[in-house]
């Protein structure tokens, strides 16, 4: 059988199940136009934007399906996960929800905002180094001696179908609407909101093209999906979107975006800096610089939109205030 001919190993009907699962505690984020942003770019916009989802992304979507798919036998040991932030908020917040322990390893260099947010639903947070220390290892060691469950960012299908109901909302909206997306586009760090997004959407508008959008040399996605295989960025110290640095795509990630997607995006800090500004001054949106990097892509002019539905997702509004006022100014 050919990998093509293989199932994914998450379907829509993956993604139903986590709708009903996160309806209760979820927000349903809407879809947003605006009039200033179909006229900068010429032509019809929607965005979805996940910084008013709990916890501030889209990141509690796939943290609560996946906690609450632990048995009650296995709770005891609560949970561990390893993030910079949004990640380490979703899983925090579900776990408290849920009535769970949560420790949560996150590196010292993380905005100290994301930091006191993850404490602030109860988490314990360890801190590491991110350039000496393997960030996996540490939670490993966590979940061997507490017995905990290792809560994965994105390579792992109850996140993804989690994920994907973002992508779900999307479909229904704009069927809603009687609007067919034309091209979809998604943050990509790990790629597991990208491929809930591209299940949900192409399930329901199979000629939608679904892309990836990632900050400039962090591109592992636009490589990959170029190469048809799984390859790491030549990235170099630092990105403002410093949601988006993983260094390779995910296995279980890549094995649905490399069907699913049609390409990555890649945006630069300056244009993602931009975008931020954009969101802030002429939609009223907070965005931190990871989840606008879409955005970023849409207003550089990087995406043949002549004539198309786009939907945009901005994935994230957790940014350091003092970041956030540099970059309006």
């Amino acid at each position: 059988m050919s990998q093509s001919s293989l199932p994914l190993p998450v379907s829509s009907a993956d993604i139903d199940a986590a709708a009903r699962v996160l309806a209760p505690f979820a927000v349903r984020t809407p879809l947003l136009s605006s009039p200033v942003l179909n006229e900068r770019v010429g032509t019809r916009v929607f965005l979805k934007p996940e910084m008013l989802q709990r916890t501030g992304s889209f990141k509690f979507r796939g943290a609560f399906n996946k906690l609450s798919s632990i048995p009650q036998s296995a709770r005891g040991g609560g949970v561990v996960a390893f993030s910079s932030g949004n990640h380490a908020q979703g899983v925090a917040a579900a776990a408290q929800i849920l009535n769970m322990r949560a420790t949560i390893v996150m590196p010292a260099d993380a905005p100290l905002s994301k930091r006191e947010r993850t404490k602030s639903y109860g988490a314990e947070v360890v801190l590491y180094d991110r350039d000496r220390e393997d960030r996996e290892a540490i939670a490993n060691d966590i979940a061997g001696k507490h017995g905990a469950t290792l809560v994965r960012p994105y390579d792992d299908p109850l996140v993804i179908a989690g994920q994907g109901t973002a992508g779900r909302e999307i479909a229904e909206d704009m069927a809603a609407l009687g609007i067919t997306p034309d091209i979809v586009v998604a943050p990509a760090s790990g790629g597991g909101l990208v491929a809930g997004v591209a299940t949900a959407v192409k399930a329901r508008f199979p000629q939608a093209v679904v892309m990836s959008a990632e900050p400039e040399a962090f591109d592992d996605h636009a490589r990959s999906l170029r190469a048809g295989k799984r390859e790491p960025h030549q990235g170099q110290g630092r990105t403002i979107c410093d949601a988006l640095m993983a260094l390779i795509p995910g296995e279980i990630t890549f094995s649905i975006n490399s069907r699913l997607l049609t390409k990555g995006l890649t945006a630069s800090d300056a244009e993602v800096g931009t975008a931020v500004g954009f969101a802030f001054r002429e939609l009223k949106l907070v965005v931190e610089p990871g989840g606008s990097v879409g955005l970023a892509a849409l207003l550089a002019g990087h995406i043949d939109i002549s004539g198309k539905n786009v939907v945009i997702v901005l994935s994230g509004g957790n940014v350091d205030a003092d970041m956030f006022a540099k970059l309006i100014r």
